[in-house]
């Protein structure tokens, strides 16, 4: 199991019942998720190079335990689906807590937006490239494409 994001939650993170506050969670998982890409090479001035960002359709969080003031926390990041080019994904993220406790699930679906345009935007074929090097879940589903560009598969993503 690979960590990409491990840190302590902060006093600004706690809500009025002394646990951590819902938007926390996904803070920590878009945490994880941009120092995943910057693993894999996509280092956010590349992206801003291409003016090209990554953009969230749907973000799904399930929690599982408590987690409180000063813990320690750690995230996964997983693909779980995408097109082949990358061009549209699915990221599975696992908080734990500090003794090793699963305490969130937190699934986000998304693609990739050309900044200027403000339209969604297919990454050039050497970032695609290292995009796809990204860590995959053992139920991992590759979206198939056909050649007008319309989908067909199990995995489903707006349009």
């Amino acid at each position: 199991m690979e960590f990409f994001y491990e840190g302590q939650v902060l006093w600004s993170q706690i809500d009025s019942n002394q646990h951590m506050r819902h938007s926390a969670y996904a803070d920590f998982a878009a945490q994880a998720r941009i120092i995943m890409l910057e693993s894999l090479g996509l280092k956010l001035p590349t992206l801003y190079e291409y003016k090209i960002g990554p953009v969230l359709f749907r973000e799904e969080l399930i929690y599982l335990r408590e987690i409180g003031i000063n813990e320690q926390i750690r995230v996964t990041c997983e693909l779980i689906k995408s097109r082949p080019d990358g061009s549209r994904w699915a990221i599975r993220h696992e908080l734990y807590r500090g003794d090793g406790v699963k305490a969130a699930i937190i699934n986000a679906e998304g693609s990739w937006i050309d900044m200027e345009k403000r339209k969604l935007a297919i990454l050039p074929a050497q970032l695609s490239e290292m995009f796809m090097k990204a860590p995959r879940s053992s139920d991992y589903v590759e979206e198939a494409v056909n050649l007008r560009g319309k989908k067909r598969g199990i995995a489903r993503f707006p349009s």
